[in-house]
């Protein structure tokens, strides 16, 4: 580790399972799932399974805002009521994940040099930076579905160097028919809801929400949980298509390890990406298994929230900081059976242990991992 030590202050999910991190973790220990069945001409000419809103959420509707942003502020505004971290502070910086942002203006409105401009992410960043009176400018992060966690190593590592002394990361996904139709072009969905790591996995569910996490190196926070390293690798296998070896996600555990100045031994547990799909999660458990991990109790929340994209690593990266002030690892909804030709040790019922550390991991599109390693 290098530089500063960097402190958990406070954090929000926002999702269709509550609008705190206490009500999503309430929720998520009674085995619900804010996964069902949707038959939503807007979206999609045939039935499917994914995590949404209510149509009718009223803190979604806050004009001039969109729903993106709105679940942006929402989320934010709640992390930022917890602590004492000013956004006009100007040692405070924003940082935001989204990999599709407003792209769904795209589909209600006429495309025009002013549109071209309001959906540009930058845009949603200002308004959402303005609307809480940061003084510096955001900083975004959209790299597929690592953002998430990419945000926090970012975060980290400006802390780290001394440049800020707070940094509120958020990460935002709303569901569309664009994005819909370009996952079932992959034929990645699944008919039903999904099953990490499970033999008879078949897709995965999309899903909305926010997380937000908000970081310091003040030593006042001495005693909270910390962020204690990140690896980011790209492993250019394929456009959508992952390693097949999982060496590339393995180097990114490696150098976050290394990073944390801890051994493999010392994770008492993974929050995985676990999307349920047959390639994801082989070369996932390959990774976890190269990297001296395939004992280690790991879970995917996938099944519970869907796959919400740029907010995942967030999302799950705050549930896991809750798993770790309750030492309760939760369960991966779904999973019955190990599908996966390196097995790994899968959670199937809420495990009440003490725990230390945990590993969490994310890959995207275009071969993007990223880890990163909370501890106590």
């Amino acid at each position: 580790m290098s530089g500063r030590d960097v402190f958990v202050v406070a954090d929000n999910v926002f999702t269709p399972l509550g609008k705190t991190t206490a009500e999503n973790f309430e929720n998520l220990k009674q085995g619900i799932s804010a996964v069902k069945e949707h038959s939503d001409r807007s979206i999609s000419p045939q039935p499917f399974y994914a995590a949404l809103f209510d149509k009718d959420e009223a803190s979604l509707k806050d004009k001039p805002y969109t729903k993106f942003e709105a679940l942006l502020i929402a989320s934010i505004g709640d992390a930022l009521r917890q602590g004492d971290v000013e956004a006009s502070d100007s040692k405070t910086v924003l940082i935001i994940s989204s990999t599709k942002g407003n792209i769904s203006l795209l589909e209600t409105e006429k495309y025009n040099q002013e549109l071209k401009e309001r959906i540009a992410l930058p845009a949603s960043a200002k308004l959402v930076a303005d609307h809480f009176g940061f003084v510096n400018p955001p900083i975004i992060v959209s790299n597929a579905c690592v953002s998430g966690v990419m945000a926090i190593i970012t975060g980290m590592r400006l802390l780290r160097t001394g440049q800020y002394e707070n940094a509120v990361i958020a990460g935002a996904e709303v569901i569309s028919e664009f994005i819909l139709s370009g996952f079932q072009s992959f034929q990645a969905l699944s008919p039903h809801m999904c099953k990490p790591f499970d033999k008879d996995r078949d897709g995965l569910n999309l899903g909305e929400g926010a997380g937000t996490i908000i970081l310091s190196t003040n030593t006042k926070y001495s005693g909270n949980i910390r962020v204690l390293g990140g690896g980011i690798s790209n492993d250019a296998n394929h456009i959508s298509g992952p390693s097949r070896t999982g060496e590339e996600l393995s180097f990114a555990i490696n150098q976050a390890l290394k990073d944390a100045v801890l051994s493999a031994n010392a994770i008492d547990f993974i929050s995985a990406h676990g999307t349920a799909t047959v390639y994801n999660d082989e070369m996932e458990a390959n990774a976890v298994a190269l990297s001296g991990l395939a004992a280690v109790p790991l879970n995917s929340l996938k099944a519970n929230y869907g796959h919400t994209l740029g907010a995942a690593g967030l999302i799950e990266s705050v549930i896991s900081v809750r798993s770790l002030q309750e030492n309760t690892i939760l369960p991966t909804l779904g999973f019955e059976e190990n599908g996966v030709t390196r097995p790994v040790n899968v959670v199937k019922s809420a495990l009440n242990t003490k725990t230390r550390n945990f590993l969490k991991t994310a890959s995207g599109f275009g071969g993007c991992n990223a880890t990163v390693v909370f501890g106590k």
